[in-house]
């Protein structure tokens, strides 16, 4: 892996993508789109200046785009004929863009080409194995104007959006984990798309309790006579602590989204308090919690 030319404080917005067919590139432009980086895939090397202009203030001082990273590689035509001159031009621009280059071992891009049974874009009719052997080859000059060379042959999709997270990240943990909890009540069916699940169905019941059947379990009353028992600040504790050791765990493995659902017989009282005590147990500025209380009202 090549050495990174950027520190964290000053992280690039332009970002040019190539390499090698099949080491990645595809899977690296989801990333940057998750960090908020304006995509394109397969731009034609000579638009390269045209696309930069969007990247400059105009002279109303608007500013265009704030981000953008830009696919280019060996299906473009003029890609290794022009590329070192169209990046000259945009130097002169002052516009300097962060070169990033994927590749892998030629067993792994053998085995990516087999196993999607896509035809390599360089081959010229004499296999998967010369095709990859020659784009290497052709390749060469552009890796050598890299900023940053990303071996991928160890990397999943996960592991690899994970780096890039990490490099090219405003926080050194990436983009906060959005996290859904939902109280419901089991009587009416457990929400779909539940990824963690709770059942609260063991905690003493509002319900029955004279002058609360009718309150929801926002209310004070019953949130009072809850916290009275011992059994509810325990099984709220125990919860926050499991959720306080899995979700950096999620985050880390690229998980944007996460649902975890509370669930209490009818869904008015238990799961309605539990559900609250967790969303303000778990407020933390890498994580973006709201609550949503799904039968309260039936």
């Amino acid at each position: 892996m090549g050495q990174e030319k950027t520190e964290r404080k000053n992280l690039p917005n332009f970002v040019i993508i190539t390499g090698l067919s099949g080491s990645g590139m595809s899977s690296a432009t989801n990333a940057f789109e998750d960090l908020g980086y304006f995509c394109v895939d397969n731009l034609p090397v000579t638009m390269l200046s045209t696309f930069s202009r969007l990247l400059l203030p105009n002279s109303e001082d608007i500013v265009g785009i704030q981000k953008a990273a830009l696919v280019i590689n060996i299906r473009e035509r003029h890609f290794l004929s022009d590329f070192p001159s169209e990046l000259k031009k945009l130097k002169k621009k002052k516009l300097s863009p962060f070169v990033l280059f994927f590749e892998a071992s030629d067993q792994v891009l053998q085995r990516r080409f087999s196993e999607t049974r896509r035809p390599h874009p360089a081959d010229g009719g004499a296999g998967l194995e010369a095709a990859i052997r020659d784009e290497k080859k052709e390749m060469e000059n552009v890796r050598k104007m890299a900023d940053l060379i990303i071996d991928t042959s160890g990397h999943t999709v996960h592991t690899l959006r994970r780096l890039l997270v990490e490099k090219f990240g405003h926080r050194e943990e990436g983009n906060p984990l959005h996290v859904q909890i939902v109280s419901f009540g089991h009587k009416h069916g457990v929400p779909n798309h539940v990824d963690l699940l709770f059942d609260v169905r063991h905690l003493p019941n509002p319900y029955f309790v004279s002058g609360l059947r009718d309150l929801p379990g926002s209310d004070r009353k019953v949130t009072d006579y809850l916290e009275e028992q011992p059994e509810v600040g325990e099984t709220i504790r125990r919860f926050t602590d499991l959720l306080q050791y899995l979700l950096p765990l999620y985050r880390r493995e690229g998980k944007s989204y996460l649902t975890i659902g509370v669930g209490c017989t009818g869904g008015r009282h238990r799961s309605v308090m539990v559900a609250n005590s967790l969303g303000r147990a778990l407020e933390d500025k890498s994580l973006e919690i709201s609550v949503m209380h799904r039968d309260v009202q039936k």
